[in-house]
């Protein structure tokens, strides 16, 4: 008998034995079975041929192929836009100074969500959306450059927390990624792989994106599935571009090929987190427009959120902190260059939007488009206070713990937001931005970090467009909605694995009544130790640091002061009472120890910069304890969490070279502009060259030029710094074992070189580690072998 036309309580048997209730509102069916038949252990049982085999086909039953599995009558498309590091005063949608006319036509056609919640951070706001369950849950408790064997902090998704995207793919759905993919372990983004945790290995059929916390705009390098396509070298590149253009050939391919297929698309824009990097001619565009400075914008944004809606009209704008100084006591250079600034930030914040505004207008033109529930996150986290007071060149170099000034960049200012570097605006502009609230990304103890606005737009069941949503929502919840509006039901065990239940709550019901009540009651928060513990309405917070700090010193989680607030009186978290209600703020901090634990967001862990060092953590290395490394020929792309790691040691780099005169290109390179190392010839000279977080540039060359012929090339690093992280050394130059030139890297870059920059062997894929060169940089000639040696 076929077993797709079994009744369903008895295919429900086997789950029943089990001890799993079949879903409700499950029915008998004459479909193939599928979604329809709700059952809630993936992978659904492989169809058998169940007539009878004969000796041949003439006295067989009739062959039958196995059905496909099919999704619920009325599943919806869904397009799940998440953007990068945004501040919730930031775009015009919700009262900011960035342009946004792509956002504000979806916010007239649907529904803007004030009161809607992330993680503070990147990594973890994206594990909690494609889970449903809280980021330490998702084992995602920080960013995966450092992570901590804890389980709620090892950046791997657990196998008990399956994606929607498995979920929905599982039930007939066809899913894509595309764009920025920070959710696979550092150690694992090789082309080795394991594959796993990678986006093929998370439940999507198609990846086309990077596997960093962020990259270069114009030079980033790319995968598409689990192959390394490299970095485009198109004159015009751009990342936001290039990332709508693959998004909607993949719904165009999806519509010619399979166009009754519901589809989930998981856009994911590296926009607006830095580098801040635009078109010149937008960036002129702006010119002037934010000369009033961050404390008149906050003013500003405030009055225009005011007029429109976004917030009450008793909501307070919350004071500038003290250690951020006000605009008008900066001198005439500073302003100059922080204004320049967030120039190239609005023009990199109007690009990104427009770039979603043409996936969501060819969305308009498919037949299906009413049945397609665009669900846009406007920011993964609050904006990024992460280059520090005076804003950066590298926001690397806040990550090895250096803070530029003024006077580092003054005189590159007109280089700000090209290729050259990995700008970051000042913590002023963070601040700015985040309007009303206090804080900046990183800071779950405060809205500024966690509040971001959401828009949600499904024609074919909610026409209330241009409205405003305030029930408290968070990131979790996203993925019980999408399963909920495709009539999927929670799986209990997926590919062999038991399931922790999903946190999240459905939003559906708020979608079609304003006065729906609250889905989501009570939300834990935490984040470098800053600690945030939401219940009805109450809110308590502990600040543990401040942003900008990349130095964390001593501290104590157990007397670290808490504060408390009222939001449904305070919406902008602007009155701390904390001293009138003790009673209710003890009850607060014990339930966010009772959350803490629950949730596997224990053991607090405050460290800052040095947790990205493998030494520090413990985090695997494909390099392991080796202290030899071969490479025969070209190889490019290799992580720097997978290569030899030549931080804070001696170490050598020894090539086979075969090469005519003057020959030119890349022998070996780590790292790019944001820090690293470069060993190369350049018009016959050898030469090697070490970037200083992009402060400080060391070049080292020989004395004369190599010969046309075969040589053995050898660059000598002689570190100084002892136990010392980032000191001087000695560069020694050799051609066939005889001295060729020497010099000292005063400097040297302690904790990483970069998070998407990777080491290459006789070409340069990324940007270049200095300007006496331009990447690409092919080699020239045979480059049989290199061999890396740490001493």
């Amino acid at each position: 008998m076929d077993k797709s036309r079994l009744p369903y309580f008895i295919l429900a048997l086997p789950m029943m034995v089990m001890g799993i209730a079949p879903s409700v509102g499950a029915q008998e069916t004459d479909l193939p079975i599928g979604a329809q038949s709700g059952q809630v252990t993936l992978p659904y049982a492989e169809q058998k041929f169940r007539g009878n085999v004969g000796t041949t086909y003439l006295n067989a039953d009739p062959a039958q192929f196995p059905a496909p599995i099919t999704a619920p009558e009325g599943a919806p498309n869904v397009l799940l836009v998440l953007l990068d590091d945004v501040g919730f005063g930031q775009f015009d949608v919700t009262g900011g100074g960035v342009p946004s006319p792509a956002m504000d036509a979806l916010a007239e056609e649907g529904l803007t969500f004030t009161r809607f919640h992330t993680t503070a951070l990147c990594s973890p706001t994206r594990a909690a959306l494609l889970t449903g369950r809280n980021h330490n849950m998702a084992g995602t408790g920080v960013i995966t450059e450092l992570a901590t064997g804890y389980d709620g902090y090892t950046g791997v998704i657990p196998k008990d927390t399956a994606s929607v995207a498995e979920i929905l793919r599982q039930n007939g759905y066809i899913t894509a990624w595309i764009g920025k993919n920070h959710n696979t372990p550092i150690y694992e983004t090789s082309a080795m792989g394991p594959f796993d945790h990678w986006p093929n290995g998370l439940g999507f059929d198609y990846f086309y994106g990077f596997m960093a916390g962020d990259t270069n705009q114009i030079r980033p390098y790319l995968f598409e599935n689990q192959t390394p396509i490299g970095t485009p070298n198109e004159e015009g590149y751009y990342l936001s571009t290039d990332l709508a253009d693959h998004t909607i050939s993949w719904l165009k391919k999806l519509e010619a090929i399979q166009p009754d297929k519901p589809w989930f698309a998981y856009l994911a824009p590296a926009a607006t987190h830095a580098p801040h990097q635009a078109p010149k001619e937008l960036i002129d565009k702006y010119k002037g427009q934010f000369d009033m400075g961050w404390d008149v914008y906050r003013e500003q944004t405030f009055e225009r959120q005011k007029e429109r809606g976004i917030i009450p009209a008793n909501a307070e704008l919350t004071p500038r902190p003290d250690s951020l100084p006000a605009w008008d006591s900066l001198n005439d250079d500073q302003k100059r260059l922080y204004t320049r600034m967030m120039e190239v930030f609005a023009a990199y914040g109007e690009q990104v939007d427009y770039e979603v505004g043409r996936v969501l207008d060819y969305v308009k033109t498919l037949p299906d488009a009413d049945n397609t529930m665009i669900i846009y996150i406007v920011g993964d986290n609050g904006a990024s206070a992460e280059g520090g007071f005076e804003g950066t060149l590298n926001e690397n170099a806040f990550f090895n713990a250096y803070l530029m000034t003024a006077d580092d960049m003054l005189d590159r200012m007109d280089e700000i937001g090209t290729e050259l570097h990995f700008n970051h605006f000042p913590a002023g502009w963070a601040w700015a931005v985040d309007s009303p609230f206090q804080w900046t990304k990183q800071v779950a103890s405060h809205l500024g970090g966690v509040r971001n606005p959401m828009i949600v737009k499904w024609p074919a069941r909610f026409q209330n467009a241009g409205e405003v949503r305030t029930q408290f929502l968070h990131v979790i919840d996203i993925a019980p909605t999408i399963l909920e509006a495709a009539n999927i039901p929670e799986p209990r065990s997926v590919n062999g694995t038991a399931q922790t239940p999903i946190q999240g709550k459905s939003f559906l019901s708020v979608l079609g009544d304003a006065d729906a009540d609250e889905v989501r009651t009570s939300q834990y928060f935490e984040m470098f130790v800053n600690r945030g513990m939401y219940q009805n309405g109450w809110w308590a917070a502990s600040l543990a640091f401040e942003p900008w700090d990349p130095v964390r010193g001593e501290f104590d989680p157990m007397t670290a002061e808490w504060e408390l607030y009222n939001l449904e009186e305070d919406f902008s978290q602007a009155r701390n009472i904390a001293a009138e209600n003790p009673e209710k703020l003890e009850e607060l901090k014990a339930l966010w120890w009772a959350e803490a634990s629950k949730n596997k967001a224990l053991p607090l862990d405050w460290r800052g910069a040095e947790r990205f060092s493998a030494e520090a953590t413990g985090k695997p290395n494909l390099a392991g304890d080796r202290t030899s490394f071969t490479y025969e020929g070209v190889m490019a792309g290799l992580p720097e969490s997978s290569a030899p790691d030549l931080k804070n040691k001696s170490f050598s780099v020894t090539a086979k070279v075969t090469v005519d005169e003057n020959a030119n290109g890349m022998i070996f390179t780590q790292g790019g502009n944001t820090g690293g190392w470069a060993f190369y010839l350049k018009d016959g000279k050898l030469k090697a060259a070490h970037n200083y977080i992009d402060v400080e540039f060391y070049s080292v060359e020989s004395d004369a030029t190599v010969p046309a012929g075969e040589h053995e090339l050898m660059m000598e690093f002689a570190y100084e710094g002892g136990e010392e992280m980032g000191k001087s050394g000695t560069v020694t130059l050799t051609v066939d074992g005889q001295p060729a030139g020497s010099g000292t890297i005063e400097k040297t870059t302690p904790f990483k070189y970069s998070l998407s920059e990777n080491q290459d062997i006789g070409t340069d894929t990324g940007t270049a580690v200095t300007t006496d060169y331009q990447a690409p940089f092919d080699f020239e000639g045979e480059l049989a072998q290199v061999v890396v040696e740490l001493k």
